[in-house]
């Protein structure tokens, strides 16, 4: 009497766990929309505690950046097998719930035939019917993973190049006021937008892809004295500090870009903060230090712009507060993602 309940119970079981990862990969790598999937986060989550561990091991941080350079690939990697894991068991239940003897005679008509084995058993109509359709699964998750590598890399690919030309534009150590000097000689401080709306594009493709693929946000640039996070924080300031200091006009794709900018590492942090929950601990991390200006450091980059022959404002007590008063707008999101994707320590001016 009992049977019959467990198989039928076996069967429920086997259904959701396959429906249940299939829709993972869907609204991984399908679905057009930014969206948490909490199977995912699962995988990646347990993925980063051993990262985690073995980051804290490292006395300094160009080591732990090597070690966590792996994290993301390897995450990627790890995914298609855990979901072929889970379809695999979900398939076992539903072999044995139609009639296969034992659960290890299930197992190994579940993954002969997830994995396109074949098999010589006869089965019956329905048996071999489930077995194409997990073959079928089986080869649609590595088929949809595949394919999107392609994709995410492209990703990468455009986000690094504007993370590069940063840093060769904003010096070493990468500051604000390199920035606006560099800007200021190629006559792209006020009458040349097009610099402000490469990164204003750069921006918007930061929002639509380290939300649609989470995972890219983790992949770290080639140089491990860069980073998306430390770049997107660099042209943010850098506009803010121009909107604050200088008693000038500003054009609108400059107020355009930073607006972009906030949007774009705004949601990118509430993506992460409110649904993913994979900040790593703090005990993991170097002390990050302040990446907020001091007023010493404001005054000191005013006077760096008026040697430039800038027309910084006269009121500098008025200019500190502005610069504050934009920088809530996106300090927060800087901080959490610089912490959770272990940026590199980077100056605000």
């Amino acid at each position: 009497m009992l049977t019959p309940a467990l198989r039928l119970l076996a069967a429920a079981g086997g259904v959701v766990l396959v429906v249940s990862t299939l829709s993972a990969a869907v609204r991984s790598f399908v679905l057009p929309r930014n969206e948490s999937v909490r199977l995912n986060n699962y995988i990646f989550s347990s993925i980063r505690l051993l990262f985690d561990a073995a980051a804290s091991r490292a006395n300094n941080y160009a080591r732990r950046d090597q070690i966590m350079a792996h994290y993301a690939p390897v995450a990627l990697v790890t995914l298609p097998i855990a979901w072929l894991s889970l379809v695999s068991l979900g398939y076992t239940a539903i072999y044995w719930a139609l009639g296969i003897d034992s659960w290890l005679k299930a197992y190994e008509l579940s993954g002969s035939s997830l994995l396109t084995l074949g098999t010589t058993s006869e089965n019956g109509l329905l048996i071999n019917a489930f077995n194409y359709s997990e073959a079928t699964i089986g080869l649609l998750l590595l088929t949809l993973l595949l394919s999107y590598l392609p994709t995410l890399y492209q990703a990468f690919s455009r986000r690094e190049v504007t993370v590069a030309r940063l840093e060769l534009r904003a010096g070493t150590p990468a500051t604000s006021t390199h920035l606006i000097e560099w800007l200021n000689s190629s006559g792209s401080l006020t009458d040349d937008d097009a610099q402000w709306a490469d990164w204003e594009q750069w921006f918007v493709e930061i929002e639509e892809s380290h939300t649609s693929l989470p995972i890219l946000s983790f992949f770290r640039s080639p140089q491990p004295g860069r980073s998306w996070v430390m770049a997107a924080g660099l042209v943010l300031d850098t506009a803010n500090l121009l909107f604050s200091a200088l008693d000038a006009p500003r054009t609108r794709q400059m107020e355009l870009t930073f607006t972009a900018g906030c949007l774009s590492i705004n949601r990118v942090y509430r993506f992460f903060d409110t649904k993913a929950s994979i900040e790593p601990a703090a005990e993991l991390l170097d002390p990050m230090p302040s990446t907020a200006p001091e007023h010493p450091e404001f005054d000191q980059a005013l006077d760096d712009l008026a040697a430039l022959g800038l027309p910084v404002c006269a009121d500098r007590a008025a200019a500190w507060t502005h610069f504050q008063e934009r920088r809530t707008r996106y300090a927060a999101a800087l901080k959490y993602l610089a912490k959770l994707t272990m940026s590199p320590e980077t100056r605000a001016l």
